[in-house]
């Protein structure tokens, strides 16, 4: 890969490239490993021997990596490709794999929030320990009406005006 952990010098660089310091990455490394091998049953470096293609990423320092940089950069896939040495799809491969592990292992370790709720009951029962519950639905869509004075009632006042 043409960027990797050990162009990082400083902090500030760990920092602004992965969100993380080299010693919470390192840490988040160790689970990121486990998690890779749990979901796969062998090593990266394993996995890419039975393929015929050379990979751009060789480690899972290099996929960890990887995956946070796509993440905290917002470049798109191609940007991505080309800051790291690979095309687009692979650079868009690679994240979901990376994206893949890290929400398995954030699931894992119960550091992950819930996401969706089977049933009311089970919805209740798990905000059951909180007093506040705050729903951000400032912007849910609507079906538009079709009567003219009805569009003016659900109008935001956001766009231009009705008239």
């Amino acid at each position: 890969m043409k960027i990797s952990i050990n162009d990082l010098k400083n902090e500030r660089q760990w920092r602004s490239s992965t969100g993380y310091d080299e010693k919470r990455f390192r840490k988040l490394l160790a689970l990121f490993e486990q998690t890779y091998l749990k979901l796969f049953g062998k090593s990266l470096p394993q996995r890419q021997s039975d393929g015929p293609k050379k990979s751009a990423i060789n480690s899972v320092d290099d996929l960890l990596f990887f995956t946070l940089f796509s993440l905290k950069s917002g470049l798109t896939y191609d940007l991505l490709g080309l800051v790291t040495g690979m095309d687009g799809a692979t650079a868009k491969r690679n994240q979901d794999t990376g994206v893949t592990i890290l929400k398995s292992m954030l699931s894992d370790h119960n550091f992950a929030p819930v996401r969706s709720f089977d049933t009311v009951i089970e919805f209740e029962s798990y905000f059951r320990k909180y007093d506040t519950l705050i729903i951000d639905a400032t912007e849910q869509p609507i079906q538009r009406p079709g009567d003219e004075h009805e569009q003016k009632n659900n109008y935001s006042g956001k766009k231009k005006g009705i008239l």
